[in-house]
Parts: C-alpha cells; sequence; structure tokens
C-alpha cells in the first residue's frame, strides 16, 4: 500500500469514527431528553391522580 491510499483509508476510519461518535452523542441525548420527560409525566400524573380528601369520608346507613 503506498502512502496516499494509506493516508486516505485512515482518514476515512476517523470520519467514520467521529460520526459514529457524533451518531451516539445524539442518540444519548434523546435517551435523556425522553426519560425526563417521562419522569415528567408520572409526575404530573402521580400529582392530578392524588387527592388526600378522598376516601376519608364514608357514607353508613344501618
Amino acid at each position: 500500500m503506498n502512502i496516499p491510499q494509506l493516508s486516505s483509508a485512515m482518514s476515512l476510519a476517523n470520519l467514520q469514527s467521529n460520526f459514529g461518535v457524533a451518531m451516539l452523542s445524539k442518540s444519548l441525548d434523546n435517551a435523556k431528553s425522553s426519560g425526563s420527560s417521562m419522569v415528567s409525566m408520572m409526575n404530573q400524573s402521580l400529582e392530578q391522580s392524588v387527592n388526600p380528601s378522598v376516601g376519608s369520608n364514608i357514607d353508613l346507613r344501618v
């Protein structure tokens, strides 16, 4: 293999590696965003569904 071909192959490998790292970083950012959105949604759902006065009074007939 001559020098120009080796240089070109190494440059391409470096480019592919950098692209892979960038895509992995983007995927991680998306996963973090999705996870935080899910946690936020669950917290809002929990806050809306919890009502401390429900069930504290019962009606009884004898």
